[in-house]
């Protein structure tokens, strides 16, 4: 049976049958694997020329292909889009007619884009198609990016227009008698305009979370950036409720529920790419705090040879994962990065002969393959109800996003005694850690023993920005808290970031792991049934030749990939 077809283009070609079953399968594999655009796929195949494909996409739009002529891009007609709409839409105007502007999108079957950029457009929109790699050429000719790499001039007008032309004190208290001005102000081309700009500074500045903070006398906006927070210029305060409330409407959430939190999902295309953000809400005394987290796919590789797993660590996790049973346990606090891990042990062993389920609260990302089910404890849907409902369901490999109690161990446990392989997280300090964890919730050490295969420990520290690293020579106290003396460094080099416009002045940019990987040998077996505590296991395991955290931090430090202090504060 052909695989469903959920591209509409594709859709389109087979529906004309231009295409056979066969042929379009292998062009939603390619789509899917290479993450081209499928028009491309189709041309590098060749199946279609790109002519045939723009006129197909015009028949099904009732429009017409266009030629995008430097000629015909007169200031006029540039000036008719804003910048930074066009950048975050990835759409361009080629040709304006009396009060109607043509406006061409690299992917012209998103209507959502057009109905949003009637907020910020003045003038009436006529789509017209037009060959993408032209749109994407005249986006970098006509409307380069800023340099330093956000839009903070186009933030700043931005609010200075917030500021100045919106009158929104009937909405500041939030109580429901105002919610038919408020859901005017929800709608306003401005403050659409400014969420989808904080949205786009986020993703251009890597951000994994957004906060949006309402105090008494101000509404913070505040980035988190390779783990570390950042404020950004605050806007005026009446805009909370009406920036929450549009959100919350992106999320398809209740606006007019202040009392009680609410969860969310939203999916934008920013700049080309699809961006999927998980909202959060919070009532607080001053009003709702909403935190989105932002889920990038193309900022985040899924590939095991890219996380920086040292080699011997490496090698034994691949090894570890192809086994027919066992639980392979990774361990750290929130934020360490035990779920793309995780991750990206599935997409290695995610194979057309292996059967793999996932339970997760909530599912991060969405893997081809894998049967991913989300926990609703509100209708009852548990981590139990789900693994109890998994045996059932003849797999090979279960993910279990988190070993929390007794019920949920106990389950993995006799999941990996039936044969199967289970892939889970757990939070602790350190991997030998995860041992006595387990033996506290009540797990029998026999049980444990028997089952563990391996348990991988992991952070995540901030990387020293190339552009600004600098040597230095440490001090006595930076030497003595690394447990270090002279003689050990030898001449060996340490580093820190000065700050520059590459990384904001912060002196770091991007992140990477450190690792410790316990396995579970036979001494270490023994220690486990005799209920031995946590610093005798580590004891046996660094005897045993186990990296520690510490030394997987030294190692980083020595490479001039990490700087001391954030190997002090994670290790």
């Amino acid at each position: 049976m052909p695989e469903v077809v959920t591209d509409p283009l594709l859709s389109l070609v087979r529906e004309r049958g231009l295409l056979d079953d066969l042929q379009t399968e292998e062009v939603m594999q390619e789509h899917i694997r290479g993450g081209k655009p499928v028009s491309q796929v189709l041309q590098d195949y060749g199946l279609l020329d790109i002519d045939s494909i723009l006129q197909i996409m015009a028949d099904q739009l009732s429009t017409m292909v266009v030629t995008i002529e430097d000629s015909a891009m007169t200031p006029e007609v540039v000036a008719s889009v804003p910048a930074d709409s066009v950048r975050m839409y990835q759409c361009v105007p080629v040709a304006m007619y009396g009060d109607t502007v043509q406006i061409a999108l690299v992917d012209p079957f998103n209507p959502q884009v057009i109905d949003e950029l009637g907020f910020t457009v003045k003038h009436q929109i006529q789509l017209v198609v037009a060959d993408p790699a032209a749109v994407l050429k005249a986006i970098e000719k006509f409307y380069p990016s800023q340099a330093g790499g956000g839009v903070g001039g186009g933030y700043a007008d931005l609010l200075k227009e917030l500021g100045s032309t919106m009158d929104l004190s009937a909405v500041e208290d939030g109580k429901t008698g105002v919610l038919m001005k408020l859901d005017d102000a929800v709608n306003d081309a401005p403050v659409v305009k400014f969420v989808n700009l904080v949205l786009m500074q986020a993703v251009q500045d890597r951000a994994s979370d957004i906060h949006f903070e309402p105090f008494e006398d101000e509404f913070k906006i505040r980035y988190r950036v390779d783990g570390a927070l950042y404020e950004m210029s605050p806007p005026p305060k009446h805009l909370a409720n009406p920036v929450t409330s549009r959100l919350k409407i992106m999320a398809n959430l209740n606006i007019s529920e202040r009392r009680m939190p609410q969860d969310g999902r939203i999916s934008v295309t920013i700049a080309g790419k699809q961006i999927d953000l998980r909202l959060s809400t919070l009532p607080t005394a001053f009003g709702e705090s909403v935190v989105l987290r932002v889920l990038d796919r193309s900022a985040i590789s899924l590939d095991l040879e890219t996380l920086g797993l040292p080699k011997t660590i490496f090698d034994f996790t691949i090894e570890t994962i192809n086994q027919p049973n066992g639980i392979f346990a990774v361990t750290g606090p929130t934020g360490s990065g035990k779920t793309t891990t995780l991750y990206s042990c599935l997409r290695r062993i995610n194979t057309i002969d292996t059967k793999l389920l996932t339970v997760e609260d909530p599912v991060e990302f969405d893997i081809e393959g894998i049967m991913q089910v989300q926990v609703n404890e509100g209708c009852g849907m548990t981590f139990m109800k789900a693994l109890r409902a998994f045996l059932r369901q003849d797999p090979d490999i279960i993910m279990l996003g988190e070993m929390r109690d007794l019920e949920t161990a106990q389950i993995a446990i006799q999941a990996s005694l039936t044969g199967h392989l289970v892939l889970s997280t757990l939070h602790t300090n350190d991997a030998s850690g995860a041992v006595t964890r387990l033996v506290d919730m009540g797990v029998e050490p026999f049980l444990i023993s028997s089952t563990l295969l391996a348990v991988l420990a992991q952070r995540l520290v901030r990387k020293v920005c190339v552009k600004c690293r600098t040597p230095f020579e440490p001090t006595e106290s930076q030497l003595g808290q690394l447990n270090l003396s002279p003689h050990d460094i030898g001449d060996k080099s340490f580093y820190y970031g000065r700050g520059c416009p590459v990384c904001n002045d912060t002196g770091y940019k991007g992140r990477k792991g450190i690792y410790e990987l316990l396995v579970i040998t036979d001494a270490i077996r023994n220690l486990i049934n005799e209920r031995a505590p946590t610093v005798v296991v580590r004891q046996k395991a660094v005897e045993l030749g186990m990296i520690t955290l510490r030394d997987d931090g030294l190692r980083n430090i020595f490479d001039g990939a990490s700087s001391v202090e954030e190997i002090l504060k994670y290790t």
